[in-house]
């Protein structure tokens, strides 16, 4: 018996979906689960979770923040860089702040204006916050001493200029600068429009190279970075040292026996992760039975 020609036609597409299903739905999936769960490749399909004692205290591919209930810091652990996923090193919320380098002018607090601080400020600010936590010296070109982004808005006639406004710093603040090519400094009104003058950033007497690194003050493009590097966990070492009653040697001993080198010997850079490191340190630390 013949069927009719549209019969088959979705008899065959039905054989098609079934095999496929088969396939790709149950047969595939399955193998890439056995697979996973070779020796070597099993805590990586899981997560690459990290346990302390029995309990699952994170990941090591994803950061995460070593603070207290208010947010502070605890200075008996190394701290992860910055995280703009989320409410932070959110993995359901993977992403950067999405802002460049010429985001550098502040929305200040106005009465139905929300303050938005820029990149700039961000940048500003972690670093003093860094500089005062770690003892050091935490200035940046572009910076003011209060940490916000040094940035003027320059209002010219001509050749001349007419007005300058530190459009970072809220009045009635006192401006980092105190004049400008000739011209008073002021401080900004909030609410006003500064969008006239051009934007001038001054680099101030910060040096070039900062003490404070920059993987400290800067965001991954994922916010999910569980490394810092090298640099900046040295940086940290004298403040774990104290907390901790370690020795300073200790310390480094414990940081370059966590430090991983560049993928391959030449791709990326050498990197702690953060986690690992503070596992190893309560682990050294930990009461002796």
């Amino acid at each position: 018996m013949h069927l009719p020609i549209w019969l088959r036609r979705h008899l065959a597409a039905l054989r098609v979906l079934l095999v496929c299903t088969v396939l790709f739905g149950l047969a595939y999936p399955l193998a890439v689960l056995a697979i996973a769960q070779l020796p070597g490749l099993h805590d990586e399909a899981e997560g690459s979770m990290v346990r302390s004692s029995t309990d699952v205290v994170g990941s090591r591919l994803i950061g995460q923040s070593f603070t207290d209930g208010q947010g502070r810091a605890l200075p008996q652990y190394f701290q992860s860089r910055p995280s703009a996923a989320g409410e932070g090193y959110d993995p359901t919320a993977s992403s950067a702040s999405n802002l460049g380098p010429e985001n550098i002018a502040d929305t200040l607090a106005a009465p139905g204006q929300q303050a938005k601080q820029s990149l700039l400020t961000l940048v500003c600010s972690r670093s003093k916050e860094v500089g005062e936590r770690e003892g050091v010296d935490g200035s940046r070109p572009y910076c003011t001493p209060s940490g916000v982004g040094a940035v003027l808005a320059v209002y010219s006639a001509g050749p001349a200029v007419t007005r300058v406004v530190s459009v970072n710093e809220a009045c009635p603040i006192t401006p980092f600068l105190a004049t400008y090519r000739g011209v008073r400094v002021e401080c900004a009104q909030p609410g006003e429009d500064y969008s006239a003058g051009r934007l001038t950033p001054i680099p101030g007497g910060a040096p070039a190279t900062p003490a404070v690194p920059a993987d400290a003050v800067t965001a991954s493009g994922s916010g999910l970075d569980p490394d810092i590097s090298p640099a900046y966990a040295l940086l940290q070492a004298p403040r774990v040292t104290a907390a901790r009653g370690m020795s300073l040697q200790q310390v480094r001993t414990l940081v370059a026996q966590h430090t991983t080198g560049r993928a391959l010997g030449f791709l990326g850079e050498p990197a702690v992760n953060v986690m690992d490191l503070n596992l190893a340190l309560d682990h050294e630390t930990a009461p002796r039975r």
